[in-house]
């Protein structure tokens, strides 16, 4: 939870020295302008309360740690209540200050002469990356950021978006791995956060969690990507759809004397070095075939009543399953699937034009 400090003290007097921001180096200042000499602290004026919120919130987007708001033209009894209001609204509401916020703090007292707050806000995140956030419209813009991030192996992701809509985000990282293992080596845990809880206008914060380090999974990377590109190349151009999805599953199964196990790179340790479990081939598999412009999808499930995946293609309209670890590559409908059981209604009907 958000620590939120009010410190409040009144000042009778300008202080004429020290570091406060309330020293001589303010003497001279104008509304929204600063002199030459100045510290660098924003300064504006403000004389109602929208006024006052917008300004306390500017210097939080803007990343600066300290201002001036000199409150001259406003009802001086509720200079004090509607600091601690719009601080309060801000912390609660705001994305930018839910995100990277600490603490907010702010003194009461004069600058050049004239009402004044001087606000200190304090940051849990780098200034820097607060003013450079990426914002986009829907979380469909944002779902193509947190993809880049996946693809470059990134630990983090962070992004703001206008018009947030509900997304199971932790599944879509799933999803997209699954169906891309010529890019994504391990599957990551994900700790998704949002900010605020609440509204429209949030921020996103993915966290990835490998136990491979980032430089060894772009590593992997660069070793599996040959292999894909090489089954393209392996798929001939002129074959029926039938004949390169037997060319895939040759490609696939001849390269090496597999040895069933499971592995946290699925696609590095099946392509190079011949260790794959079930999911490992019907992931890799279907990419394959994306790959080929061909249709095929993966399929989670059992086989006498042990976790299995393998792979649904289509064949001329006509939709087969495929298990590369049962036997060669034989095309089965769904009434030749004795022992498998999967969820019918998540997959097409195989077997049926």
């Amino acid at each position: 939870m958000k620590k939120l400090l009010i410190v409040l003290c009144l000042l009778l007097v300008p202080v004429l020295t020290g570091c406060s921001v309330f020293d001589g180096s303010y003497v001279s200042v104008t509304p929204h302008e600063l002199s030459p000499d100045t510290t660098g602290n924003p300064v504006v004026s403000v004389s109602e309360f929208s006024e006052l919120y917008e300004a306390m919130e500017d210097m939080i987007h803007d990343g600066s740690t300290s201002g001036v708001i000199v409150v001259s033209g406003y009802p001086q009894s509720q200079v004090e209540p509607d600091a601690h209001r719009a601080i309060a609204q801000i912390c609660l509401n705001d994305p930018v200050a839910a995100y990277g916020v600490g603490e907010i703090t702010f003194e009461l007292g004069k600058s050049g002469g004239q009402p004044a707050i001087a606000l200190t806000v304090d940051y849990t995140h780098d200034r820097t990356e607060l003013r450079k956030l990426k914002k986009v419209d829907t979380m469909e813009q944002g779902l193509k950021i947190i993809t880049a991030a996946l693809d470059q192996c990134q630990g983090s992701v962070v992004f703001r978006v206008k018009k947030y809509t509900p997304v199971d985000l932790e599944q879509a990282v799933y999803d997209y791995a699954t169906e891309n293992p010529n890019l994504i080596m391990e599957q990551p845990q994900v700790t998704v956060n949002l900010y605020p809880q609440t509204g429209e206008d949030r921020v996103v914060e993915l966290k990835f969690r490998y136990q491979t380090g980032r430089d060894s999974l772009r590593t992997l990377q660069s070793q599996v990507q040959p292999v894909f590109t090489s089954a393209a190349l392996y798929v001939s151009g002129d074959a029926s759809a039938l004949q390169k999805y037997s060319q895939l599953y040759s490609f696939l199964m001849e390269r090496f004397d597999y040895q069933l196990s499971t592995s946290i790179t699925p696609a590095y340790s099946l392509l190079c070095h011949g260790v794959g479990d079930s999911r490992a081939f019907a992931t890799v598999y279907s990419a394959m075939c994306r790959q080929a412009g061909l249709s095929c999808q993966t399929v989670t499930g059992t086989c006498q009543g042990e976790s299995r995946w393998w792979n649904l293609i289509c064949v001329e309209g006509v939709y087969y399953h495929v298990d590369l670890l049962a036997d060669s590559f034989l095309l089965r409908t769904d009434a030749e699937m004795t022992g498998y059981v999967w969820d019918y209604s998540a997959y097409p009907e195989s077997g049926a034009e």
